[in-house]
C-alpha cells in the first residue's frame, strides 16, 4: 500500500469513513484479532464497487464483513482492506401498497390472515442488525422473523449463511436478494436461485456481496409476536453463554448429530487454551472468558475436532469464518 492508494480510498469513501491499523478485536464479537491495515465503512453500494475496483487495480486483498459476529481474525491482523457494512446501508422500506392491502378492514379478518393478501413486502439494506429489523417488524405487527430477533448479526451476513434458530431460517422469509460480484456486476436473485441450504447459500458459492433484501411477512398480533420473541430470547439467555464474547455456534451441525452434544460426550466441557474455553453451559460455544486470543480459539477448535473425531469418527466443520494469516 502506498500514499496514492490511501488517497484514492479516502476520496472514494470519505476520510471520516476510513481507519488505519484498526484493531479487529474492536470489530468482532470474539473480541480478538490484530489490526487491519485499512477499515472502511462505505455509505452505499456505489462506494463498495469503487473500493473493490481500487483494491483490484492495486492488487490489495479485501474482505467484506458485517458486525463481525461470525468471524475469527488472526492475531497478526489483516494485511489488506476490511469493508464493514454494519451501521451503514441499514434502511428499511415497508412498501405502502402491500401494507394497505394487508391491514385492510376486511369482513373476514381470520380468513385474511391466512391468505396472500396479508403478505407484506419489506426491503432492507444488508447492514441492518437483525435485532433492529425484528423490532421494526414487531412495531408493524408483522410476524415470521421472531426466530432472528436475538441473532447478533447483520442481515447481509445472515442471508449469506442462511442463519437460523428455533425452527426458522432466512430462507423462510426471503423473496429476492440483491447482490454484486467482484467485477461490480449486479444480481437480483429469487429465493429459488439463492440455493439455500443448511448454513449455505449461492452467495457463498459465487463469492457475492449482499446489498439489499426483499422479504415478505404476514400480519399478526403485536402481543403474540412479542411473546414469541421474548420466549426465544429467554431461551438464549438460559441455555447460551451470552455473558462472554463468542461467535455463537462455533461448529456446524454434523448430519445426524448435534455438535454441542458430541463435544460434551467427548468430555470436553470446559476444555481450555489460554483465555478461551469450551463453554460448560453450552458445549457448542467456544467463549473468550479471560482475555484470550484468536490463537487460543484456534487451538481449542483444533483440539475439539481431533478428540471428537477420535471418539466418534465425526469431523466438526467450523461455522465461523476465519480470515487473516495463520
Amino acid at each position: 500500500m502506498n500514499k496514492e492508494f490511501f488517497e484514492k480510498i479516502e476520496q472514494a469513501a470519505g476520510r471520516d469513513n476510513v481507519k488505519y491499523n484498526e484493531p479487529m478485536s474492536a470489530h468482532t464479537t470474539f473480541k480478538t484479532g490484530g489490526p487491519a491495515k485499512v477499515l472502511i465503512t462505505p455509505k452505499d453500494e456505489m462506494t463498495i464497487k469503487e473500493i473493490i475496483r481500487i483494491c483490484q487495480e492495486n492488487d490489495e486483498a479485501y474482505y467484506i464483513i458485517g458486525k463481525g459476529s461470525n468471524l475469527l481474525v488472526s492475531d497478526d491482523g489483516i494485511d489488506g482492506v476490511i469493508i464493514k457494512l454494519y451501521r451503514t446501508m441499514d434502511d428499511v422500506v415497508f412498501h405502502k401498497n402491500s401494507m394497505e392491502m394487508a391491514t385492510a378492514d376486511l369482513e373476514d379478518k381470520e380468513l385474511a390472515k391466512v391468505s396472500e393478501v396479508t403478505k407484506v413486502k419489506v426491503s432492507a439494506g444488508a447492514g441492518i442488525m437483525l435485532s433492529k429489523l425484528a423490532k421494526e417488524l414487531l412495531d408493524r405487527e408483522l410476524k415470521g422473523f421472531e426466530f432472528a430477533s436475538g441473532i447478533p448479526g447483520t442481515l447481509g451476513g445472515a442471508i449469506t449463511m442462511n442463519a437460523g434458530a428455533y425452527g426458522g431460517q432466512m430462507a423462510d422469509v426471503v423473496e429476492k436478494v440483491y447482490a454484486i460480484d467482484e467485477q461490480g456486476n449486479e444480481y437480483e436473485l429469487s429465493n429459488e436461485e439463492m440455493n439455500f441450504g443448511y448454513r449455505h447459500s449461492l452467495i457463498m458459492d459465487k463469492n457475492l456481496i449482499v446489498t439489499k433484501v426483499d422479504m415478505k411477512f404476514e400480519v399478526g398480533e403485536y402481543n403474540e409476536i412479542k411473546a414469541k420473541m421474548d420466549e426465544f430470547n429467554g431461551l438464549r439467555r438460559e441455555k447460551q453463554p451470552l455473558e462472554y464474547p463468542s461467535a455463537g455456534s462455533t461448529f456446524k451441525r454434523p448430519e445426524g448429530y448435534f455438535a454441542g452434544k458430541l463435544i460434551m460426550d467427548a468430555g470436553l466441557a470446559g476444555y481450555r487454551a489460554g483465555g478461551v474455553c469450551v463453554s460448560p453451559k453450552h458445549c457448542g460455544f467456544v467463549v473468550n472468558d479471560n482475555n484470550g486470543t484468536s490463537a487460543d480459539v484456534m487451538q481449542v477448535m483444533k483440539h475439539v475436532d481431533e478428540v471428537v473425531f477420535e471418539k466418534f469418527g465425526v469431523h466438526l466443520e467450523p461455522e465461523i469464518r476465519i480470515i487473516g494469516e495463520w
